[in-house]
């Protein structure tokens, strides 16, 4: 009997490692990742997915502050931009190499995040959500006036990322690294959410007032979050300079944070898959629908608002609900 009771023991555990997100739902996605190449036909096909990583990067990491924290931000395309200006600038006006750049910009927009998110971070609501505003509006125009670093409204080129001293060229090879980084990111996120620091950004979304009661120190737990959310921007935003070759003020605007926000409320806050699925369906939607040229947005925004009115709390959440799981 020993032996057959250690069998059963060991055998439930393992399914419970299996069916859940964090170690099921990723290996999942690296399946995807890894197989998802035998129905990509072409380069064109290879280019999409590559876009819907670097976007679901950004995603991840807003959701874990929208949707676990509880905190709003429309200003992340800022972060994204200062990612993709900053690496550019160091490598191409000071002569840095880009394998250096990359992550020290990802620091330096972290530490940027980090200060400006101390006094903004006191805020709540619509407030907070004025002053994330503003804090993009502002990186927008410094952006777009700083003409002699940032090439001003026309955009600047951007060297093309050196890994081991070989320029990373072409849709395929950007392909798995934009794949290994999005299932590295989403681990990552499951891994904090599970763990003391996840609860407690989960308890001061429920109620900022009742968390601090039991201990929670509320602004130090915002504070990085956000910082951290800043960095997934910053990463995506200079993978995504690195990757076209060039970068305009655009990436900064006020569209592309509402943009990123609409993804992670589509695919279903407090769902670290959601912000993927969200960012998977809103970067191939726009390709499918330039068949219908003129009533493209007419149809985009009807397929938006047909979404939220069938799945109210983003696809991902809502069918977890519908099927019994619980969405992760």
């Amino acid at each position: 009997m020993g032996p057959a009771i250690a069998t059963v023991s060991e055998r439930v555990p393992a399914r419970h490692w299996v069916a859940s997100a964090r170690s099921g739902g990723t290996l999942l996605l690296a399946a995807i990742v890894a197989f998802a190449p035998l129905v990509l036909p072409n380069n064109y096909a290879y280019d999409v997915a590559v876009q819907i990583a670097l976007n679901a990067i950004v995603c991840v990491g807003l959701n874990l502050l929208i949707g676990y924290a509880g905190q709003i931000s429309l200003g992340h395309a800022g972060f994204f931009a200062l990612g993709g200006y900053g690496s550019a600038i160091l490598a191409t006006r000071f002569g840095v190499p880009v394998w250096v750049s990359l992550p020290a910009t990802c620091a330096m927009v972290g530490a940027l995040a980090w200060l400006v998110g101390r006094p903004t971070l006191r805020l709540k609501g619509h407030t907070l959500a004025m002053a994330t505003l503003g804090l993009g509006v502002i990186i927008s125009i410094a952006i777009t006036t700083e003409d002699r670093l940032t090439g001003g409204p026309d955009g600047m080129a951007v060297p093309p990322l050196v890994l081991f001293g070989a320029a990373v060229q072409g849709e395929r090879l950007w392909y798995w690294i934009a794949g290994a980084l999005l299932v590295a990111a989403v681990w990552l996120s499951l891994n904090l959410i599970e763990s003391p620091n996840g609860r407690a950004l989960r308890a001061l979304h429920g109620s900022e007032v009742a968390a601090q009661t039991l201990g929670i120190d509320a602004a130090r737990f915002k504070l990085q979050v956000f910082t951290l959310s800043a960095v997934f921007a910053a990463l995506a935003g200079a993978l995504t300079a690195h990757y076209a070759g060039f970068i305009t003020p655009v990436k900064s605007s006020f569209l592309h944070s509402v943009e990123l926000v609409i993804m992670v409320v589509f695919g279903g806050m407090a769902s670290v898959f959601g912000a993927v699925v969200g960012a998977a369906v809103l970067t191939v939607l726009p390709q499918l629908l330039t068949v219908l040229k003129d009533y493209e947005m007419m149809v985009f925004g009807a397929v938006l608002v047909a979404t939220m009115v069938l799945f109210p709390q983003g696809i991902v959440p809502t069918l977890a609900r519908r099927f019994g799981g619980r969405a992760r």
